[in-house]
């Protein structure tokens, strides 16, 4: 019998509503574009749910695998040894239980992309026009 497969997205967390709340918008994407049933939202610190609680309400759902994601630009102190710890903590809770860490966005040519869209809606915004053409100009290339 095939385990069914979860996807528990994991930021750093804010005392910022409005930063944690990004989190739950990426995690709507990624639930409609990759068709996994089983999408949560966990953070490291500042704001609940913490990652066991992610982990448990994927176990909740039916979940025996789990792809955990670190929402994060790139692997610093959390993903190279919190996270191993906190997979360590549910993997004594949920034996059977499978579980893989996905890495951070990392350098990427859509991020490269992405920035490049964030500079030009700031250049729009601040009617430097001829610099926002230009910027367009090079993202398309």
């Amino acid at each position: 019998m095939m385990k069914t497969t979860a996807i528990l997205l994991m930021g750093h967390g804010s005392r910022v509503p409005e930063a944690n709340n990004a989190l739950y918008a990426v995690a709507e994407m990624v639930k409609e574009t990759s068709g996994c049933t089983i999408v949560e939202v966990s953070f490291r610190e500042q704001h609940a749910p913490n990652i066991q609680k992610g982990i448990d309400a994927c176990v909740a759902q039916g979940a025996g695998r789990i792809v955990l994601y670190p929402y994060f630009l790139f692997a610093g102190a959390h993903v190279l040894e919190d996270l191993p710890e906190e997979m360590e903590q549910a993997a004594a809770r949920y034996p059977g239980l499978e579980m893989v860490l996905g890495q951070p966005l990392g350098v990427h040519p859509k991020l490269g992309e992405i920035v490049c869209e964030r500079i030009d809606e700031a250049l729009q915004q601040a009617g430097w026009n001829d610099e926002a053409s230009r910027v367009a100009g090079i993202r398309r290339r």
